[in-house]
């Protein structure tokens, strides 16, 4: 992918799911969503599973995507920190050695976030797209306790339109800067415009939640926010960019202690001072 400014749809996901209780765990198609977003001028979708009982598998199926369409497709892994527990660290080296991805997926629906999923981003330097559902509080304790892991909240914490929650990631956002937001979903639209003016452009990733949602309209919010050049092309794909320029494609080798985690790397976004 060239480092021309392009324009990058953060958070899509695709593939096939098995719970069959809603389209977010039954069938994620792209047929309609490619359509979309062609002519909506998107130039690059970064992918993800939507929920299944095999997260393993199902990032493979966004690897060979990925590796059929590299200049389209962006993928990252999804996890479950529950049921993955003890094999998080193996399936985010999997998916960024032999997959090709460069980023992790959580869902609050499938358990909070834990240390073992943020030491594996930590550890290959990848970001976190990690859906609070409208629990915003914990962001405080993650963004703190790793300071050098980029975490992307996003529908600005809530894909349910609940409001306070919303407004009380507003402050989080603003005050960590390792915490992002992306756009998908977001129906209140002054928020939306309350989040770039507080946080600022850098800090606001577009997104579309495809296939389910059209990624022309979601787009279209953020055309209307009136940004100029330098902030559109920020949010339109520049921050998810930058973000992705950290990844490693070898791990830390920082030595781990048994039981415990490598040592905290100097937080990039907090210089030590000479």
């Amino acid at each position: 992918m060239s480092d021309r400014t392009l324009v990058v749809d953060c958070h899509c996901h695709a593939g096939r799911g098995d719970g069959l209780t809603g389209p977010w765990d039954t069938s994620a198609p792209l047929d309609a969503y490619l359509r979309r977003a062609r002519a909506a001028g998107i130039d690059a979708t970064v992918l993800f599973a939507p929920f299944c009982s095999d997260y393993a598998a199902a990032n493979r199926v966004i690897g060979e995507l990925v590796a059929r369409h590299p200049d389209r497709f962006l993928g990252f892994a999804f996890v479950h920190p529950g049921r993955d527990r003890g094999r998080v660290a193996a399936m985010v080296e999997e998916a960024v050695r032999d997959l090709g991805l460069c980023g992790i997926k959580a869902h609050r629906h499938d358990g909070r976030l834990t240390r073992e999923v943020c030491a594996a981003a930590r550890r290959w330097r990848l970001p976190v797209l990690y859906d609070v559902m409208g629990d915003v509080a914990p962001v405080e304790l993650f963004a703190a306790e790793y300071p050098d892991v980029p975490f992307v909240i996003p529908h600005l914490g809530s894909f349910a339109d609940d409001w306070a929650a919303q407004r009380a990631f507003l402050d989080v956002l603003a005050r960590h800067r390792n915490v992002y937001t992306d756009t998908s979903g977001v129906r209140r639209f002054d928020l939306l415009v309350e989040a770039v003016r507080r946080a600022g452009p850098h800090k606001v990733l577009f997104g579309s939640d495809g296939p389910w949602l059209h990624p022309g309209l979601e787009l279209a919010k953020v055309r209307a926010l009136g940004l100029d050049e330098d902030a559109a092309a920020r949010v339109l794909g520049g921050n998810l960019l930058k973000l992705l320029c950290r990844v490693r494609k070898s791990p830390s080798d920082a030595v781990v202690p048994e039981g415990g985690e490598p040592p905290r790397p100097a937080d990039p976004w907090h210089p030590v001072p000479p």
